[in-house]
């Protein structure tokens, strides 16, 4: 597969993308999804089968993501382009997996990303291998977490937490994240390792 273009033309002939595995990583905010996904990608690091994504995201870096900030126009773009394997909207946001995420599928690697319990339906139409993780916590913690970024307001805090989309099939691993963040990613790292 060629980059971007290689991306889209097998999404437009309605091939799912594979032999690889992608594993969603969704929650609710505040639930320590990236937490542990650099714990797991620390543990984890000599696995050359195995791929952390970064993720675009309209919304500018900073120390809580490591993800690629990308504006409205140039997301549209690569929407319109076909260059996103995986793309979404939450929280007044969009989101999407790039172009690499596909070619290290295509090569049969196993990809993690941080996800959207909204985004596995789509997911799972556009890959032929799909697994999801479910971390969550109590709501009294994750509007603590979410505060805690300094972000957004009270108010768009509880707005967030109120959006609670269901997955579409019960996850396959799911990380109650209340104790230490070796506890919880721990459990994460353990899941993703056994995966092949």
């Amino acid at each position: 597969m060629n980059g971007e273009a290689g991306v889209a033309q097998a999404l437009d002939a309605g091939e799912k993308l594979g032999p690889g595995l992608l594993v969603l990583v969704v929650g609710p905010s505040g639930a320590g999804k990236d937490t542990l996904l650099a714990y797991a990608r620390a543990r984890l690091a000599e696995r050359t089968d195995l791929r952390f994504a970064r993720r675009r995201i309209t919304r500018p870096a900073d120390a809580t993501e490591n993800h690629i900030a990308v504006d409205e126009r140039d997301f549209a773009q690569g929407v319109a382009l076909g260059s996103f394997p995986l793309y979404w909207r939450a929280n007044g946001l969009s989101y999407a997996l790039g172009a690499e995420v596909a070619e290290d599928i295509l090569a049969g690697c196993t990809v993690v990303a941080n996800g959207s319990r909204a985004a596995v339906s789509e997911a799972r139409r556009r890959f032929a291998r799909v697994k999801t993780v479910h971390v969550t916590a109590p709501v009294e913690m994750l509007a603590a977490r979410i505060a805690a970024r300094g972000r957004e307001s009270a108010q768009d805090v509880l707005a967030r937490l109120k959006r609670e989309p269901a997955l579409d099939a019960p996850p396959d691993l799911t990380v109650l994240n209340v104790g230490t963040v070796e506890t919880a990613g721990a459990a994460l790292a353990d899941f993703l390792g056994g995966l092949g």
